[in-house]
């Protein structure tokens, strides 16, 4: 029986084991397998994210850039170790970057939803940055920062938005700015005589479109980011009047956002746009307490007006671009965020008892002392290029710029009264003047042997334009981050010539 028991039980877990073999090899209905599909609504290059009914388009370059005569790529050498014209300025500079955008469109019955990321990867070759000095054997020695001379990495985000309804919600390009930005025909980032911001701003806009390329623009905008210096004059030192800083930074906290309005006409023959700006100056405390009181806030503002003009008779695709701007109380959108805003640049000279000559300047958006209100600064400007096709491969451009920036009579006050007394200006108070003209010419040659890759040859000089009464002097202390001895130097105008060259593969 127990025999018959184990015959009967070992069937039936065989046939069990067949039948489930057999089971398993039945052929399964497969998935479905979702293919990528072009997109075609938004133009070449978008994709059908799958399983959805969203766009999405890839895009980017790489560039490898190296910049001679320069501590930075790109701008001129006109602060800091750049500016000091010594063994401590580089005499080139490289970058390598990484771009990438992501685009994203939806369709919706209220219409379309975009995001847009803008991101950029970037490694640097390491640039003297600046030490100090010590004391070896009762004297004063020079010290090096190996550290400082690095290379290292960083990650930018330039873009990053949601589109829908005519709002414009993130970090974008101010609507203030021309399409070109500071780049009207050049990759020299230092040209003044108008707005940029092409790395970005935090904004809420709206933008109206009335066809025909007619569109205006209402913004409000991160402040911070638009803002110049805030001088409080009474905490100016004698090492800040040095480098073109004429006070103490005395900003308050953010109260008001910069509040933008553009209008543009963009068709076939070119462009045009009028830009206007409402800036809040926002002030902290006269001393380290509340208790010393405040300079209050004071609104200043700024206008552009820009032009482009496509297909000249000069040949197919040559265009011009060219804007002016105005400002008062809101410097950043003339001497913009990718430019410094203090000058010290140095040369020879040879005026008698003088170690060197420097070029000294600064920009502000506003200044005041201790007990008084603000002093608002004024500055103006315009730049413009040139560019001409020579055949499909070839292109140069031609392109300059000139800003300058005035401070009023109360504010020249408060200025020199500080230089005359930190720095011994020779020529005292009626010599003193910190007004100053800034102004680059320059001209790029681009090749581009096929489709998306570019060779290019950037070469900009690039001239300050001091206003101290000739032959003046000041007496510098010590400045140990640039090497530069305590000792008597000439005031006089100062200039700089500077060349990229770059290769860039889009994609």
């Amino acid at each position: 029986m127990k025999m018959a028991m184990r015959l009967f039980l070992g069937s039936a877990a065989g046939l069990i084991a067949v039948s489930g073999a057999q089971a398993a090899d039945l052929p399964v209905k497969a998935k479905a397998i979702e293919y990528v599909k072009v997109c075609s609504l938004y133009g070449a290059g978008f994709y059908y994210i799958p399983g959805t009914d969203t766009c999405i388009k890839l895009g980017g370059y790489l560039r490898a850039e190296t910049a001679f005569a320069s501590n930075s790529v790109f701008d001129s050498p006109n602060t800091g170790v750049a500016g000091a014209h010594n063994r401590l300025s580089n005499y080139y500079y490289s970058k390598a970057r990484e771009a990438l955008t992501i685009d994203t469109r939806t369709a919706t019955e209220l219409g379309v939803v975009r995001t847009y990321f803008s991101g950029v990867f970037t490694w640097i070759t390491g640039k003297y940055a600046g030490a100090g000095s010590t004391a070896v054997n009762g004297q004063t020695a020079y010290t090096t920062a190996v550290g400082s001379q690095i290379a290292g990495g960083s990650l930018g985000v330039y873009s990053a938005f949601i589109q829908f309804a005519g709002f414009t919600m993130g970090r974008a390009v101010s609507a203030f700015s021309a399409p070109w930005t500071n780049y009207p025909g050049n990759n020299f980032d230092g040209l003044a005589g108008g707005a940029s911001f092409v790395t970005g701003v935090n904004q809420l806009t709206y933008t109206a479109d009335f066809g025909q390329g007619i569109t205006a623009s209402f913004s409000a905008q991160d402040p911070i980011s638009e803002s110049g210096n805030i001088w409080n004059v009474s905490g100016a030192t004698a090492a800040g009047l040095i480098t073109g800083t004429y006070g103490a930074a005395d900003t308050g906290g953010s109260r008001a956002p910069d509040l933008i309005v553009a209008v543009r006409v963009d068709q076939a023959w070119g462009l045009f746009q009028a830009s206007f700006a409402a800036h809040d100056n926002h002030t902290g405390y006269y001393g380290a307490a509340e208790t010393s009181g405040f300079a209050g806030d004071k609104w200043g503002w700024a206008g552009q007006l820009a032009l482009s003009i496509k297909n000249i008779p000069t040949g197919p695709g040559d265009t011009i671009n060219m804007s002016g701007v105005y400002t008062n109380g809101a410097s950043i959108y003339n001497f913009h965020d990718l430019m410094t805003s203090t000058f010290a640049m140095y040369g020879g000279t040879g005026l008698p008892g003088a170690y060197q000559s420097l070029g000294l300047a600064g920009v502000s958006d506003t200044v005041f002392v201790a007990g008084a209100g603000q002093e608002l600064t004024t500055t103006y400007g315009f730049h413009g290029a040139y560019t001409h096709n020579w055949d499909p491969r070839w292109a140069s451009s031609l392109y300059g710029s000139w800003a300058a920036v005035r401070y009023n009579d109360t504010a020249k006050g408060y200025i020199c009264g500080a230089v005359v007394a930190s720095l011994a200006l020779s020529s005292g108070v009626a010599g003193c003047n910190p007004n100053f003209n800034y102004a680059t010419v320059g001209v790029m040659t681009v090749w581009t042997p096929v489709k998306n890759l570019a060779f290019s040859a950037d070469l900009a000089y690039t001239m300050l334009d001091q206003k101290y009464a000739s032959g003046s002097t000041v007496t510098a202390p010590l400045q140990a981050g640039i090497a530069k001895p305590a000792a008597v130097y000439e005031l006089k105008d100062q200039n700089s010539l500077v060349l990229l060259l770059r290769a860039q593969r889009n994609w």
